[in-house]
């Protein structure tokens, strides 16, 4: 197998603020939308994020259709956590656990979106264990 590319599809109920806020806080853009629809990329990233309105007749598997996204993260691994930081808190966006760091190397902190995706941000002061 070989895969071409990847993509994050959540349900959500307000397709256009989960959109909105990670176009103005974490620099994605608009690829393509529809109704109820909108799949975002930034060329860094490695995958498409893509917010579906919850319920939408089109999703399949259908049992799966009312759900919406909550327990999982979105992570996004930077080089400087500090600096991310403060920029978000610069923006205005409320921080949802502030910066932490674990005792395996990982330093982070999350903010959530207005549908209630939680976003963390990472940084790795020691190199995972493969």
């Amino acid at each position: 197998m070989q895969i071409t590319a990847s993509a994050i599809s959540l349900n959500v109920d307000d397709v256009t603020a989960s959109a909105t806020f990670i176009k103005q806080h974490f620099g994605f853009h608009e690829e393509m939308s529809a109704d109820g629809f909108v799949s975002l990329s930034r060329p860094d990233a490695g995958f498409n994020l893509i917010f579906l309105r919850t319920g939408l007749e089109t999703f399949k598997p259908t049992h799966m259709r009312g759900h919406q996204a909550d327990g999982l993260l979105i992570v996004f691994v930077v080089d400087d956590i500090d600096t991310e930081y403060a920029r978000i808190q610069a923006e205005g966006v409320a921080i949802t656990t502030s910066i932490e760091t674990e005792p395996w190397g990982e330093r982070f902190f999350q903010v959530t979106d207005p549908n209630g995706v939680v976003i963390q941000l990472v940084q790795w002061i020691t190199k995972p264990v493969a």
